[in-house]
């Protein structure tokens, strides 16, 4: 590959910047406050660590195997193509799924605030929610191109207004500084709900490891790979604190909850009104689209890798329209999805899904930091961490949101009961 296609060290920080701030920060926020109060900062902060020191191994594991397919392929090196990798790298796929029902169910909850279609505000999200996921599945068919165009202008736009957003709430903050005692520890949930709060909001840093499929495009890349990483988790984790202090600081927490699904513009209103509300709800809308339209793209690749590896039926690999079956598929459950469950089970499944791949990816960097000239520790406290907020995540939900675990765990058995009943057919078959 010549010089001029490799990307910059900029170029890599933004694909994970975009990554993690897509849909999640707009369809987590007001989930994450209903949990941690005035402790969301610190919730935000408890879920950056984690992805922090996870980002470690997939810098080091990326440095080492910079060929594309990133997580699919760390996991080949480990556990080679067995029914154990076969369903984490399921598991990965269809957490790619749920992620595209978070998003929709966020594009859907801020485009009913801003456009009336029916009379019935639910019927009207489940409207927009469906529709924009089939929008990005044409736009995915018709040009790839298109997409990464898309991606690349609504990074600097949504950037630049959660920016200004941030400046402003600030401001507002100066003006009205009693606002602030919202955060005050008084205001702050127990230590168990802080941390799960933490970890059902985790989806919202998952897209770094977006990175891993651009590493073998960049320069310089034993000297950047970890600087992208980093980069990237380092102003995320900064930016969602920011906002979530604004956010806490800016509305009562009734008016949080009331306002749930749509909290960022909400936040907006007491300092800009009704044109502050529009101008965040229409960066949501970009934003949200702009995820749905990277997610279709990444899972429909992820899909075919899985299915090229063996550990999916080889009609994954097939083509519709020019594109893998995959795409299709992977939008139409997604649709079924995001119309069948509540937001938070949405996203305890997403966190659910990506704590426990990112516990694997730090159990392979344990296992081979010789190989990869790296800390064992950190890997494996990584490692410690993924698992320990995972078991937390399920506790805690469990006693409030039962629905939510039992569909996360549902598909977490499913991933692995599918690779053995395909392993066992294609054995009979053999």
């Amino acid at each position: 590959m010549g010089v001029e296609k490799k990307i910059g060290l900029k170029d890599a920080i933004s694909i994970g910047i975009g990554g993690m701030v897509g849909g999640g920060i707009f369809a987590v926020l007001g989930l994450a406050v209903s949990l941690a109060k005035g402790a969301t900062p610190v919730a935000f902060l408890w879920a950056g660590i984690i992805a922090m020191l996870t980002a470690y191994s997939y810098a080091k594991l990326s440095k080492k195997y910079p060929e594309n397919g990133g997580t699919v392929k760390f996991v080949h090196q480990q556990f080679g193509s067995g029914i154990f990798a076969g369903g984490i790298n399921n598991l990965l796929w269809v957490s790619y799924i749920v992620m595209l029902a978070l998003y929709a169910s966020a594009f859907g909850s801020y485009a009913s605030e801003l456009i009336s279609l029916s009379g019935s505000k639910e019927i009207d999200t489940r409207i927009f929610q469906t529709v924009i996921l089939l929008i990005a599945l044409l736009i995915n068919y018709l040009s790839v191109k298109l997409v990464s165009e898309i991606e690349s202008l609504a990074v600097i736009i949504k950037l630049s207004i959660l920016i200004a957003f941030i400046g402003i709430g600030f401001y507002g903050l100066s003006v009205h500084p009693e606002n602030l005692k919202q955060l005050s520890p008084s205001n702050w949930e127990s230590p168990l709900l802080i941390l799960s709060g933490g970890m059902v909001i985790f989806v919202a840093y998952e897209g770094f490891e977006l990175i891993a499929n651009s590493i073998s495009d960049l320069r310089d890349r034993e000297k950047n790979t970890e600087k992208a990483y980093f980069g990237a988790v380092g102003f995320v984790i900064v930016l969602y604190i920011l906002i979530a202090i604004v956010t806490v600081g800016a509305l009562p927490f009734d008016q949080i909850a009331n306002a749930e699904d749509y909290v960022l513009a909400k936040a907006a209103e007491p300092t800009l009104g009704q044109i502050g509300f529009t101008i965040i709800t229409i960066t949501a809308l970009i934003s949200t689209f702009s995820a749905i339209n990277a997610t279709v793209l990444g899972s429909g690749r992820v899909n075919y890798d899985i299915a090229e590896d063996d550990e999916l039926p080889k009609y994954f690999c097939h083509m519709f329209w020019g594109k893998p079956v995959g795409f299709l598929i992977t939008a139409i459950l997604s649709i079924a999805l995001v119309n069948s469950f509540n937001l938070q089970s949405i996203s305890t499944a997403g966190s659910a899904g990506f704590l426990l791949i990112f516990c694997i990816v730090n159990y392979i960097g344990f296992k081979k930091h010789k190989e990869l000239d790296s800390k064992s520790y950190v890997h494996l406290f990584a490692c410690i961490l993924c698992l320990l907020a995972f078991v937390t995540l399920i506790i805690q939900q469990f006693s409030v949101n039962r629905v939510g675990v039992i569909t996360a765990l549902g598909i977490i058995a499913f991933c692995f009961i599918l690779e053995l009943v395909y392993k066992k057919t294609e054995a009979k078959i053999g």
